[in-house]
């Protein structure tokens, strides 16, 4: 027991030797894992120092140096002649970027009276940033003044995500005249953005096609962005410039365009809705394709407001749809030349005649012809100025549809044209092939009966119905285009027998310089000779309406193609004008766009007499109905849609819809129009 406890009080000898070597021990643990760590540290900084030196010099120099996209200059679209009908302009302009402001209704406050933005300017600018991805650019105003640039300027510390800009913006010198034709330009959506990563479209003050030829040719019109390098404090405040390289302005795109011609005959238009296209007969190039009324693109570039979007959404004659393209119709008498070949074809004999006595019997039904007191003895040539109905029905009859639905595709009609352009309609041709699958019933009579003075079935646009014109006009087969080709070759003959051109070009002169039905639309010029057929197209029924007035919905259509001059065309053409009550809205617009065409003061003067009862230009015209309308609505107007392309895609598809739509199956002929009243007394037949 004793043992045992010395044993447990035993204690080990400590010594200076035995310190010695206990401190001698850990000091060198202690150093070596200090001097591990030291090698490490030293490594890892040889390590940043030497390899990683090039990454942050980089970083270190981004801190000090701020390095920022320049929006390329958009390149130009300029007409035939060269001018250009979309082009650059210098600008201060002013952009938000949501994800930067620390309160934006604090900083649109601050910015309203700087900028001069109303309420309605302010509501949708709040729309927008609530709408949008937080990266995306938005802006607030273009166009600005040196005194307002530099007021947002000088305020920048406090305004977090305000982005003001010295630039470029596009302009549009004739307005709504292009709208349809050249489309807008506007920032890139957040879908845009997510199909092309290119940091550009993020870009403030960058914006890329929309619609029509910008967004056609995009690529092309982009351009290379540039760069600006600027040294900064720790705060961001700019030192100096440092170095910049400029951008690449995007390539420019020639249209067959005539401006001057384009921007005449939207103007012309008036207070109609319609279309007006002209071609040249010698290329096919397309010179003119206003369809009215339009928008302006120089406003939608700045993103479209509330009250512009219900303005233009809520009309009925759809400003926002492209009529030249998308615009179907029945051409009513405007295809009875068409008609005509398509007889002569066949091996009619021009001087064949059939006595109109204001019908015709086919089966069990009367079929009316619209001059109610009959035509008297008709050969082709008088159908055609006098655009009597009888002779169509009778010869149709005999030689039937499929001698006259080929020819009508073969014309142009129902035909898809190789353009630059998203979208196109292309009509109804009907046949007996088509009926059946269509609608599963069998070709009737009557089916031809109103196929033959373009009714029931038969749809075209007024595109269609211009290449229609020259074609026959010309016995060449026309392809209309819009990008400018020196070196694009000839049209190839249509292979028309005989004379058959000369009858046909010489029956519709006599519709205005002979005993025809527009008399009227003859050109105030000496030597010069303009051809052409007048057409009214049934909207509704005579049960509902005359056509001439009442409800403008319910109002016939008119239409009328034409070329000059009638023995030599050298343009041609077609002038559609929805519910104008007849071929009388029509051809006045005709004559006076070819007037400007081949004398341009005589042209202005008639187009400046009518702008003065009309109120002003179009673009005066829009401007005030504008200002109008934003003052009845008030602040009852709803938002606009988040993306500009939702508008027009509502637009398409509603028009996409009632093209798709079937057409009531017909079961008897459609009666031309009655003859108003006191046309007896005249000695020019009323025009139809």
């Amino acid at each position: 027991m004793k043992l045992r406890r010395r044993r447990r009080r035993a204690r080990p000898i400590v010594s200076p030797a035995t310190l010695s070597h206990t401190f001698e021990r850990r000091s060198f643990v202690i150093g070596a894992v200090q001097g591990g760590l030291g090698v490490l540290l030293a490594s890892r900084l040889a390590y940043l120092s030497i390899f990683e030196n090039e990454k942050y010099q980089t970083e270190a120099e981004s801190n000090r140096v701020n390095l920022s996209l320049i929006p390329p200059r958009r390149g130009w679209i300029l007409d035939r002649n060269g001018a250009p009908l979309a082009s650059n302009k210098a600008d201060f302009r002013v952009d938000i970027i949501p994800e930067r402001m620390r309160n934006p209704n604090a900083t649109l406050a601050t910015l309203a009276p700087l900028l001069g933005l109303d309420s309605d300017k302010l509501r949708d600018l709040r729309d927008k940033i609530s709408e949008t991805r937080g990266f995306a650019p938005i802006e607030v105003a273009s166009g600005l003044n040196y005194e307002q640039f530099a007021a947002v300027s000088v305020r920048l510390p406090d305004l977090p995500g305000v982005v003001p800009q010295r630039g470029f913006s596009r302009s549009y010198p004739t307005g709504p005249a292009v709208g349809h034709l050249i489309g807008y330009v506007g920032p890139a959506s957040a879908e845009e953005y997510e199909k092309d990563r290119n940091p550009i479209l993020i870009t403030p003050g960058y914006k890329i096609g929309k619609d029509g030829i910008e967004k056609q040719f995009e690529q092309r019109l982009r351009g290379i962005p540039g760069a600006r390098r600027v040294e900064v404090t720790a705060s961001g405040r700019l030192v100096r410039d440092l170095e910049t390289r400029e951008d690449i302005q995007g390539k420019p795109i020639q249209l067959t365009i005539d401006g001057p011609l384009q921007d005449y005959a939207a103007r012309r238009i008036g207070q109609e809705s319609g279309s007006v296209v002209v071609m040249d007969c010698q290329s096919g190039d397309l010179l003119c394709m206003a369809s009215m009324p339009s928008f302006d693109p120089n406003s939608f570039s700045d993103g479209i407001g509330r009250i512009e979007y219900a303005m233009l959404s809520q009309d009925e004659r759809v400003p926002l749809r492209n009529k030249v393209l998308k615009g179907l119709y029945p051409p009513g008498s405007t295809v009875k030349p068409m008609v005509a070949m398509a007889f002569l074809e066949a091996g009619l004999d021009p001087n064949a005649s059939v006595g109109c006595s204001g019908g015709l019997r086919v089966g069990n039904r009367v079929f009316h012809c619209w001059q109610r007191r009959g035509h008297g003895t008709v050969d082709m040539a008088k159908a055609i100025y006098q655009s009597c109905d009888v002779y169509f029905y009778h010869f149709a009859q005999k030689l039937g549809m499929d001698v006259i639905a080929p020819m009508a595709r073969r014309c142009g009609m129902g035909q898809e044209f190789p353009l630059p352009v998203a979208s196109q309609f292309f009509g109804t041709v009907p046949d007996p092939a088509w009926k059946l699958k269509k609608y599963k019933q069998p070709w009737q009579p009557y089916d031809t009966v109103n196929a033959t003075i373009g009714q029931g079935y038969m749809l075209a646009s007024p595109l269609q119905l211009a290449v229609m014109a020259g074609r026959l006009a010309t016995g060449s087969k026309l392809m209309p285009r819009m990008i400018l080709d020196p070196k694009q070759p000839r049209p190839a003959s249509m292979n028309f027998h005989g004379d058959h051109v000369e009858v046909i070009q010489k029956a519709m002169s006599d519709v205005v310089n002979g005993p025809g039905t527009a008399g009227r639309a003859k050109l105030p010029i000496d030597n010069i000779l303009l051809a052409g057929k007048t057409g009214t197209a049934q909207v509704v029924g005579l049960n509902v309406s005359s056509g001439k007035g009442g409800l403008w919905k319910h109002r016939d259509h008119g239409l009328f193609i034409f070329f000059a001059p009638f023995d030599k065309p050298r343009y041609a053409g077609a002038v559609v004008i929805e519910h104008g009550g007849g071929s009388g809205a029509a051809y006045p617009i005709a004559r006076d766009v070819m007037t400007f065409l081949f004398d341009p003061t005589k042209g202005m003067e008639a187009l400046h007499a009518l702008e003065a009862q009309w109120g002003g230009t179009a673009q005066q015209r829009l401007e005030a109905k504008y200002n109008a309308y934003a003052a009845a609505a008030g602040q009852g107007v709803g938002r606009a849609p988040r993306r500009d392309e939702d508008v027009f895609a509502r637009v398409d598809a509603e028009a996409r819809a009632r093209a798709a739509r079937p057409q009531p199956l017909e079961t008897g002929a459609v009666t031309p129009p009655p003859e108003p009243d006191g046309v007896a007394a005249r000695t020019e037949p009323e025009p139809r």
